[in-house]
């Protein structure tokens, strides 16, 4: 009887794709996408209500799952988990950019800029809110907005759009004789525009749009407003032949979760989808750009429980149910694609994926790993 070895020539390459080492593309360029809020479950929503059609998060040539605790806390705020993502570090909820001890931490986005790399921020959250702020403040208290703003004029960040013209187009330090922070942004040379409109013919140069005086609307009434806030800024950064970090966070998929409110999550999770699709894309045409899609925490608790209970029957409906209003403890996705996609481990911590990302820039010194 002849043997075939067809079946073992399969199962030899399996084996060799499984072991293959990681591929040696240099990473230039990072696009952090970060869906607050977003847990496995708001994705599986996605697809469920997309017919199970491919989506953008299906394009990813890895997935990992996140632990989410702070410092001081198995349910992390998005200020501790901001921090985390930002700098490496796990603090305790409500601090931005500090240590436990105060002491302060640096974020990869300033190690980006200093090194001399281009570096910007696209929210649909006021620029001042937690999760933008952990890229660039240094405060005890995430709602020292005033403070805050401050520290984002400090930043010297090329690209900043999103919301909060009520802290970021107030006085300096409430001095109403000192200017308004729009002001002090003009004289450093940033286009200051209140609407993506007014940006049609900038090319180049440092941008700052604020484009509501808080958040901005809520999906689908804003537009597109964050993909095309996206795409202006990939359309300044990548001018810059030293690389770029860029931060993009759908920052109401939280608020949704918040609300228990199932139609404006799903909104709010296809407009995130169309960011993500967006980025993919770029990478697709600009060799050496890494996509890292990933989440701060888990909000509402969603799970969906069939809708009856008798499994003989074609369909059983889905119910879309909130265990909370508040976050929770569970881990969250994460989703890489581009240059370096093979280089995460399947488990992590959120502050080593953070460490992960600066030693791909080489904005840190990589750490002995065990293979």
């Amino acid at each position: 009887m002849k043997l075939s070895i067809r079946p073992l020539l399969w199962l030899l390459l399996l084996v060799a794709a499984g072991c293959s080492k990681p591929s040696d593309e240099e990473v230039r360029n990072v696009i952090l996408l970060i869906g607050d809020g977003m847990g496995l479950s708001h994705v599986s929503m996605l697809e469920i209500e997309s017919d199970y059609a491919p989506t953008a998060f299906s394009r990813a040539e890895r997935v990992s799952l996140i632990t989410t605790r702070s410092a001081n806390n198995r349910v992390t705020d998005s200020a501790a988990a901001g921090t985390a993502l930002a700098t490496g570090h796990k603090t305790n909820n409500s601090m931005l950019g500090l240590a436990p001890d105060s002491s302060r931490l640096t974020s990869m986005m300033e190690l980006a800029r200093d090194r001399g790399m281009a570096t910007g921020l696209v929210v649909s959250c006021h620029l001042t809110h937690a999760t933008p702020g952990a890229f660039y403040a240094h405060r005890p208290k995430r709602s020292q907005y005033a403070e805050i703003a401050g520290q984002l004029l400090e930043s010297d960040f090329d690209v900043l759009i999103g919301g909060g013209a009520n802290w970021i187009g107030g006085p300096i330090g409430g001095d109403t004789t000192a200017g308004s922070y729009f002001d002090a942004f003009a004289r450093k040379g940033y286009r200051v525009v209140r609407s993506l409109e007014e940006t049609a013919g900038l090319h180049d140069g440092r941008l700052l749009a604020v484009l509501a005086d808080k958040h901005l609307p809520a999906a689908p009434e804003r537009g597109d407003a964050l993909e095309q806030g996206m795409r202006k800024a990939l359309e300044l950064l990548s001018q810059d032949p030293d690389g770029f970090l860029l931060m993009v966070e759908g920052s109401l998929i939280d608020y949704a979760g918040h609300a228990n409110d199932a139609a404006w999550l799903l909104a709010e999770m296809r407009d995130f989808e169309r960011v993500v699709a967006t980025a993919m894309d770029f990478a697709d045409t600009h060799p050496g750009t890494l996509v890292v899609v990933t989440a701060d925490h888990e909000t509402g608790g969603l799970t969906m429980p069939s809708g009856k209970s008798d499994f003989t029957l074609s369909e059983s409906g889905i119910d879309y149910r909130f265990g909370t209003k508040s976050h929770s403890g569970i881990r969250v996705p994460a989703y890489f694609y581009g240059a370096g996609a093979d280089r995460f481990r399947a488990m992590m911590e959120n502050s080593e994926l953070s460490q992960r990302i600066m030693e791909l820039l080489g904005l840190r010194e990589a750490e002995p790993r065990v293979q």
